[in-house]
């Protein structure tokens, strides 16, 4: 039943209450009504929509110059670390229109909270395992869609006021807003809105407490009042824990196209083509190379990295587990690395175009991209040559 207040829900679990406040992340009334729910309420439990590792980078500040990124790229996390740049990028951005920090509202419950002297309770499922489990389950013609959905995030320009963020919270158009997304992307909202909302319920049922005040985005406010309605069995949560294996056709596929052109090669050295092995080799060697290092070129990488491009990337083309952007990606990071500044600065930087060039953060970004796909027109272009060894 609703008190009034339409970002504020309670909920009856036999003697329990749980009041969920539903909040905008850059909404000032937002962090105004959660400070005013705990201090009247003053309840046992306050629970949050955070995770461990979300809740460190809220408490300590970005301390950059711990980042490992060589370690970050031969652990293959670099795409991560970008997509949740970009994503912090879009917040920041959209608070700096309220003049509210982005996650302020948890912030303040987790201060008022412990000024209270209630409980504590992190809520939401990991981050990193949302977001692999968002990559993983959207199908390879999907993903595409995403990352473009993600990158525009980062350049989008419409401001918004405390009137429209109140229209947003509105449950109805919350509604619509998670229907048209989970026509477009499916998978995403599944992962990202529904999973979560189980994840959290299961929390808030199994952290005790007479008087439970929840702080989640208003997104999530519909969902968990739903799932709150029964005792949800563990099967269920540990279920939307695992990251899900990569299909069969996606652990095969990668292989497929070196294991063609070695079988080609190979076939024309047995039947003595060799001045058509010749003229392939020759060919592979250098229109790989070539359009890996103008990728990494027109990503303004370091001379070095481009040189570094056009050597490694007829190689890799061959070895599906290190790809050509991996190898630039470690050589910029060598050869330019990025400084602290360029770390603390990459948020506001990449919402431009040329940020991402001025940025030496994001030029890695680029080097990698670029000369991935680079060397895969690359790899494409040279079966015009490799035909004749059949």
């Amino acid at each position: 039943m609703e008190d009034g207040l339409e970002d504020i829900t309670r909920v009856l679990l036999g003697e329990r209450e749980i009041i969920l406040v539903g909040t905008a992340h850059i909404s000032q009334q937002s962090v105004d009504t959660v400070k005013r729910i705990i201090e009247e309420e003053r309840p046992d439990v306050v629970c949050v929509e955070l995770d461990a590792q979300r809740l460190k980078a809220m408490r300590e500040r970005q301390r950059w110059e711990e980042l490992d990124l060589k370690q970050v790229i031969k652990e293959k996390k670099l795409m991560f670390l970008m997509a949740r740049l970009a994503l912090a990028s879009f917040q920041k951005r959209m608070g700096s229109y309220t003049g509210v920090q982005p996650g302020a509202e948890m912030s303040a419950a987790i201060d008022v909270a412990e000024a209270q002297g209630a409980r504590l309770e992190l809520i939401d499922r990991d981050v990193q395992t949302t977001l692999l489990r968002a990559w993983r389950r959207t199908p390879w013609y999907r993903r595409s869609m995403l990352a473009l959905e993600l990158l525009g995030g980062t350049f989008e320009k419409t401001e918004v006021n405390e009137a429209e963020l109140a229209n947003l919270r509105n449950e109805d158009n919350i509604t619509g807003v998670l229907d048209q997304i989970g026509e477009v992307l499916p998978e995403v909202k599944e992962v990202l809105v529904d999973e979560r909302d189980l994840f959290m319920s299961h929390g808030i049922q199994q952290c005790g407490g007479e008087k439970v005040v929840v702080v989640i985005g208003a997104a999530h406010k519909p969902g968990i009042t739903k799932e709150l309605a029964e005792p949800i069995p563990y099967a269920r949560v540990a279920a939307v824990e695992v990251i899900p294996e990569r299909g069969a056709f996606s652990k095969i596929a990668p292989w497929l196209i070196p294991a063609i052109i070695i079988g080609a090669f190979v076939y024309a050295y047995y039947q003595g083509k060799f001045d058509e092995l010749y003229e392939a080799s020759i060919a592979w060697i250098l229109v790989n190379g070539v359009l890996a290092a103008l990728g990494t070129a027109i990503a303004k990488g370091h001379p070095l990295t481009v040189i570094t491009a056009f050597i490694a990337a007829p190689i890799t083309s061959l070895n599906p587990t290190i790809g050509a952007g991996m190898v630039t990606a470690f050589a910029q990071a060598t050869f330019a690395p990025p400084k602290v500044k360029d770390m603390e600065r990459v948020g506001d930087d990449i919402a431009e175009w040329r940020g991402w060039w001025s940025n030496k953060l994001a030029r890695l970004f680029l080097v990698f991209l670029f000369s991935t796909i680079g060397s895969a027109i690359g790899t494409f272009a040279s079966i015009y040559w490799l035909k004749d060894l059949i």
